[in-house]
């Protein structure tokens, strides 16, 4: 029994084997997998490890149709055809910018991105099973520390596949690769919330999404008397933990509407709260949380005729880099209400603000 993912065709055939149907300089045959994306090293893409019948990476089988249907108009094309693979976008999302050339979504793949490919075989071998037609996928804004990592550790936990978003490279790579040595399945996605270029770009590298996460944010710094309030720490402020939600929200949006049952966790603070008036004055800070508070509601009307579910959360005061670590709370306890809301039934509230406790006041 076969099912069909985006740059690829699996093939469960007997023993649990898998294969892959691709096109390599308009040649069919068997693709060996470059060994430079097993080393890590950087040289030219000759060093290659052909897979042979048997072993636990398949290979990537010929395809058995004619040049001509396997690549529609050739004219398409806007590079090289090194590799043409067939698929949805299902497993590999970062395929979904790669230009497509035919209605059943063909794709080239230039060589430089086989590494994707040898990925994504690499998950494979340690994935109990091939049918993961039920995962549901997560994008935590600002996950590399803290909160926004904490919560993407305990929907993995639960067999979530989460995307890291976040700005810095490295910090990214470190935090996917602490949730893949244990066990998660981790992906890293490049995203600054401020940059519409960015997002766009991290919207299209995300084919299936089930559950958006918007943690990022900033405190603005400690000079936020409103009297003496600098204009551009307010604007600097908003432009991340207001802009950038609605910025991350819509570009995913329809990806989301996609979903059996979407959900969108707004990360908050009761700081926000017009009732409560909690903590230090902070007149950019607390006014940005106001802000996000506003948004989910107005998200929640409309959307309320969808099936995505919007609600904003406060983690607390919680022990992170935000706070100088000045919390005894830590940000596993922080992430549980995130949890809680990103996992609701489909009879879960909408349009709610909600800490540990339960309701948090406007």
């Amino acid at each position: 029994m076969g099912r069909t993912g985006f740059g690829y065709q699996l093939d469960s055939g007997t023993g649990g084997s898998c294969s892959l149907r691709c096109r390599c300089d308009g040649v069919e045959r068997r693709r060996s997998v470059p060994q430079k994306h097993r080393t890590g090293s950087s040289e030219g893409d000759s060093a290659t490890i052909p897979i042979q019948e048997g072993d636990a990476e398949s290979a990537l089988h010929p395809a058995d149709r004619s040049r001509e249907w396997w690549l529609g108009d050739p004219q398409a094309l806007r590079c090289a055809p090194e590799v043409q693979l067939l698929g949805n976008g299902d497993e590999v999302p970062e395929f979904a910018c790669f230009e497509i050339v035919h209605y059943v979504s063909v794709a080239v793949i230039p060589v430089e991105y086989h590494w994707l490919v040898d990925r994504y075989w690499t998950h494979l071998r340690s994935t109990p099973t091939m049918d993961r037609m039920t995962t549901k996928t997560a994008l935590i804004t600002g996950a590399n520390k803290g909160i926004g990592f904490a919560i993407a550790h305990g929907l993995g936990l639960q067999g979530i596949r989460v995307g890291i978003g976040a700005r810095n490279d490295a910090r990214r790579q470190e935090a996917v690769d602490k949730l893949r040595a244990a066990g998660i399945d981790a992906f890293g996605v490049p995203l600054d919330v401020t940059s519409d270029d960015s997002v766009a770009a991290a919207a299209c590298s995300i084919h299936d999404l089930d559950i958006l996460v918007n943690n990022a944010g900033i405190s603005g710094g400690d000079q936020q008397n409103p009297t003496t309030l600098d204009i551009d720490v307010l604007r600097t402020t908003l432009d991340t933990n207001v802009f950038g939600v609605i910025r991350v929200t819509n570009a995913l949006l329809p990806t989301l509407l996609r979903s059996a049952s979407p959900r969108i966790v707004n990360v908050s603070s009761n700081m926000g709260s017009l009732a409560l008036q909690t903590g230090p004055i902070m007149a950019a800070y607390a006014p940005s949380k106001t802000m996000v508070n506003a948004m989910t509601v107005q998200y929640a009307r409309q959307l309320a005729d969808t099936a995505v579910i919007v609600n904003a959360c406060c983690p607390g005061y919680v022990a992170t880099d935000f706070t100088a670590f000045a919390s005894t709370r830590t940000p596993e306890e922080g992430a549980q209400i995130a949890l809680k809301l990103a996992t609701l039934p489909d009879d879960g509230p909408r349009g709610g603000f909600f800490d540990d406790a339960g309701s948090v006041a406007w």
